[in-house]
């Protein structure tokens, strides 16, 4: 009787347990964050607008800017040589 029952139940509990290990594997993995993508910015600079690279980020944060101190110019992305898109502050 014992060995019935264990060769019906052994096989059930150990797809149970597949699957129990499987959801939670798949639910961290969708709590884990990927890392924002860089991007240089530009701000106006002497040679015209669009001309100063900053290092900024897709990530949406503070807006990137030329210096922080005293509020600098906002980076923005350059597509077909305009300047539209803000971007924002990278984290460190």
């Amino acid at each position: 009787m014992k060995t019935i029952f264990s060769k019906k139940a052994v096989p059930f509990v150990v797809v149970l347990g597949l699957g129990i290990s499987g959801a939670f594997l798949t639910t961290s993995m969708q709590n884990a964050k990927s890392a924002p993508i860089p991007k240089i910015g530009y701000v106006d600079g002497p040679d015209g607008p669009c001309t100063v690279p900053v290092r900024c980020s897709t990530d949406l944060n503070v807006v990137c800017r030329a210096s922080y101190a005293p509020p600098g110019q906002i980076a923005k992305d350059k597509f077909d040589g305009d300047c539209t898109e803000v971007l924002y502050r990278p984290r460190n």
